[in-house]
């Protein structure tokens, strides 16, 4: 078993590194925990929350192209319970460069809102609690 106290980072390449960085600093209120240049070749940004136990990490091998999401449901899931707080994060996302886009799977879009960013990634928020 994993323990609890552990934290997540999940880890993406992009051909775009600084645009989505700032994309999703700004959409999501997240803020740079860290960067690093010509790792072995690799540039990349961390971000999220110091007080959180996830982080976003986008990374760019240089050299090399990764092209687009694979699919149209490759997702992160925000689950946002006040109202208020979710309108206000929609807005920010559509301000941070976001492209708000129907749901492939239209289960999100019932009390949700599906975002994309240029690699055809997506971030759903949704207006409810989890779990369900």
């Amino acid at each position: 078993m994993i323990p609890l106290n552990t934290i997540i980072r999940i880890a993406r390449p992009t051909d775009n590194l600084e645009k989505i960085a700032r994309m999703y600093i700004d959409g999501l209120g997240f803020q740079e925990l860290a960067a690093f240049n010509d790792h072995q070749g690799f540039d990349g940004v961390i971000i999220g929350h110091p007080q959180q136990s996830y982080h976003l990490e986008f990374t760019h091998h240089r050299g090399t192209t990764v092209g687009k999401a694979p699919t149209q449901d490759n997702l992160l899931v925000f689950y946002i319970t006040d109202k208020n707080a979710w309108e206000k994060s929609c807005a920010q996302m559509t301000a941070a460069g976001f492209t708000p886009v129907k749901s492939y799977n239209a289960y999100w879009d019932i009390e949700g809102n599906t975002f994309e960013d240029p690699d055809g990634y997506r971030v759903v928020l949704q207006c409810r609690n989890w779990p369900l």
